[in-house]
């Protein structure tokens, strides 16, 4: 076992993410820049409790605490999993969150990678690969769309080929801003795949192969009109629309705006739209505010680029990179 000692300290931050984009369901996913920051320290075992944890900005006051935060779980799995005895120290761990909660923005598996880059920076580095670490984030989270663009930044296509998953990533383009709306009302991912069908038409099942494919070449060769068809889809967003029927609304209003394209943002609440610059992305996020206030439903909105890297470490203990 790989000796963990007192009076280490690490600093991770991990960003939000997009899933979806539309058409690419469990498939497509895009790092934003709003990232969540996680500080840990190694202390002296005592009577103490094993784990202190301090939460800041969201989630503060409603987050579980001690060892079954979701961070907390993660960073003793990658402790573990790196041959250490997370039961040889004890942790205090403070979490400083501004990724929405509930609100399709990848919160959840942002804290789940930012737990296991923290625990490899704790014995040094490079003792788990990225490809470990993007299969026990899954195994954690359930698919991996989210971890992966968590873990690699940028854009990200996913694929789990014989219960192992794969990532591809691309450099979004630079020109790209997120537009978003973020409903106050919160969305559980578990409530918003109830609202799903066993099957869906075969027609659609094609209509959503060619759109996220148009959405592919969009990031890939920097084509970003082609969002504007790409983001179209068949296969969740009209089901999810009778928990959520704010939602084509809200589509519609980006899209009437002038978006390059618009979409529901993982599971939701929060939608996302495109654009190729920053004041089109206010004119969007704008319009989708005006309508939310229409319709009753208050959020708010925000302009994001995309964010090309992915989970980093901030501070590593004396010696290490």
């Amino acid at each position: 076992m790989t000796a963990l000692v007192p009076g280490l300290r690490v600093v991770v931050d991990a960003p939000a993410t997009t899933a979806n984009l539309g058409p690419g369901f469990d498939v497509l996913a895009l790092a934003l820049d709003l990232a969540n920051v996680v500080e840990v320290e190694t202390l002296e075992r005592s009577a103490g409790p094993r784990v202190t944890l301090v939460v800041e900005g969201e989630g503060a006051g409603k987050l579980r605490s001690g060892r079954k935060n979701r961070f907390v779980a993660s960073l003793e799995t990658g402790l573990r999993e790196a041959g250490a005895d997370p039961g040889a120290v004890a942790l205090r761990v403070r979490m400083t969150n501004r990724i929405p909660f509930s609100r399709g923005m990848g919160s959840s598996a942002s804290v789940t990678v930012a737990g296991l880059i923290a625990a490899d920076a704790l014995l040094g580095g490079g003792r788990l690969a990225p490809e470990r670490i993007l299969a026990l984030a899954s195994a954690a989270e359930g698919h991996p769309d989210n971890a992966a663009a968590v873990l690699h930044g940028g854009f990200c296509v996913v694929a789990t080929i014989d219960g192992v998953p794969q990532a591809a990533r691309f450099d979004p383009p630079a020109e790209l801003r997120c537009a978003l709306f973020i409903p106050d009302r919160p969305l559980a991912t578990r409530e918003m795949r109830a609202a799903l069908p066993a099957s869906v038409p075969f027609r659609d099942a094609v209509h959503n192969v060619g759109a996220a494919s148009l959405v592919v070449a969009a990031f890939a060769s920097g084509r970003l009109e082609l969002l504007r068809a790409g983001t179209v889809d068949r296969l969740h967003e009209p089901y999810r629309a009778t928990p959520y029927p704010e939602l084509p609304r809200l589509v519609a209003a980006a899209r009437d705006a002038g978006a390059l394209g618009a979409a529901l943002s993982g599971a939701g609440s929060t939608v996302i739209a495109f654009a190729a610059d920053d004041r089109s992305a206010e004119t969007a996020a704008a319009a989708m505010a005006s309508e939310a206030a229409r319709l009753g439903l208050g959020g708010r909105p925000l302009v994001l680029p995309p964010r090309a890297d992915g989970a980093r470490v901030l501070a590593a203990p004396a010696g290490d990179a």
